[in-house]
């Protein structure tokens, strides 16, 4: 029989990736909670027009990567490819308008059907952070700054830069629309296949294309700053100069865009240059018009999500993980009274280590092997006197200890 292994683009979070994931979801629930970020979670997965009517049936998501299945009840459920559309679905189904504006931040997996590779997986694990009800730019520099201060806490903000760009308000984005339709018109032949599809459908996604020919194409192409009316400047302007205000520093990008409509005015990312090809370490944005294409009310929303992959890849080492007192009975009635021991131990907040079974070597090696602190040895001798030996397994030193005031002794030391 062949060997059991993991579905391609998964992969197994033992401890040591475990700890990685958790500084990094710990992390930033702390910080965001500073900002007033309350952690939510959303169903893995969703009734499958969620995410069609949000991410667009043309759009590569919808089209080649979602895990769409049919339930035995008859109904196209999605595991989750993003939890935007999802969050959104939630403060619909919860009326939760009467309490806007909200904050949310949430951690998980999410799962896309692409090719795998660095930073980059088929169930993947992301956090986020919503902010809805909340028209304002100030809404925008406060998700802007939660993020910065999380990336910063992680050891991570140093080595990354912020671009930044506006899409514009309905009226601005629908002209630059027109103009990359007739720019791109004019050069159909030299457009790559996908990009022709999109020339209609969606032009601005054109603008995200890797395809070469493309890519010089795009050089020359409008660009969104041009066509910005007035509200959207100064909604732009109130963004950057909050920024400036409390010491963001950002590089603009007129290329960085969004391809669906729903999106407007602020989109950033946060990037760095220490990950090959996947250079996005968090990405964001206001979307004004996701909740109405859901069927919704109108609500203007903004928030960014990052990769927990790639931030634990980038991140400060967690501080190392508690090291437990290795409990090391020897003999049959040593092993039930170390039993009653160790609980009392773990009551009083002390990690304990038993090891089962072998002679007093084997399990001094296992209380190595967890990079204990003390070893606790209870043989006949000290059970019948209610005693211990308590060796310091980092200078060597073994004092005999009375049982009952063990967790006492020990206790101040871990």
């Amino acid at each position: 029989m062949a060997a059991l292994q993991p579905v391609r683009g998964t992969h197994d979070l033992l401890p040591e990736d475990h700890r990685r994931h958790r500084h990094v979801i710990d992390t930033a629930a702390a910080v965001s909670s500073l900002y007033g970020y309350e952690f939510m979670s959303t169903p893995i997965f969703e009734f499958t027009q969620v995410f069609k009517r949000t991410l667009g049936d043309t759009s590569d998501v919808v089209t080649k990567e979602m895990y769409t299945f049919t339930d035995k009840g008859g109904d196209e459920i999605t595991l989750r490819p993003e939890n935007t559309a999802g969050v959104c679905r939630a403060y619909m189904s919860n009326g939760l308008a009467q309490h806007a504006p909200v904050r949310y931040f949430y951690g998980g997996p999410m799962f896309r059907y692409e090719r795998p590779q660095k930073g980059r997986l088929r169930q993947f694990h992301q956090i986020g952070i919503e902010l809805i009800g909340a028209p304002q730019p100030l809404a925008d520099i406060e998700v802007i700054a939660c993020g910065a201060a999380i990336l910063d806490r992680l050891g991570i903000l140093g080595r990354t830069e912020l671009e930044l760009n506006t899409l514009g308000d309905t009226a601005s984005r629908t002209d630059y629309r027109n103009a990359l339709v007739e720019y791109f018109s004019d050069h159909k032949d030299r457009l790559s296949a996908d990009s022709l599809d999109r020339l209609d459908r969606n032009p601005l996604r054109i603008l995200d294309s890797k395809d070469e020919g493309d890519r010089v194409l795009i050089a020359d192409a409008p660009v969104f700053s041009d066509y910005l009316n007035q509200e959207s400047q100064d909604f732009f302007g109130t963004v950057r100069q909050g920024l400036d205000d409390i010491g963001i520093g950002y590089r603009l990008n007129p290329r960085l865009v969004r391809g669906l409509d729903y999106y407007c005015h602020t989109a950033f990312e946060f990037t760095t240059t220490e990950l090959g090809s996947q250079s996005a370490v968090m990405a964001g944005g206001r979307y004004d018009g996701l909740m109405e294409m859901m069927g919704g009310a109108p609500t203007p929303g903004v928030g960014w999500a990052a990769g927990i992959e790639r931030l634990s890849m980038l991140a400060d080492e967690p501080e190392g993980q508690t090291r437990p007192v290795a409990l090391v009975p020897m003999g049959e009635a040593a092993e039930r009274q170390v039993l009653k021991l160790a609980e009392t131990l773990r009551r009083s907040g002390i990690q304990v280590d038993i090891a089962f079974g072998g002679n007093m070597k084997r399990r001094m090696k296992r209380a190595d092997k967890v990079n204990a602190t003390h070893a606790v040895i209870l043989g006949e001798d000290e059970l019948a006197r209610g005693v211990v030996q308590v060796k310091d397994l980092t200078t060597g030193d073994q004092v005999e200890s009375p049982m009952d005031g063990l967790a006492a002794r020990l206790a101040p030391q871990m």
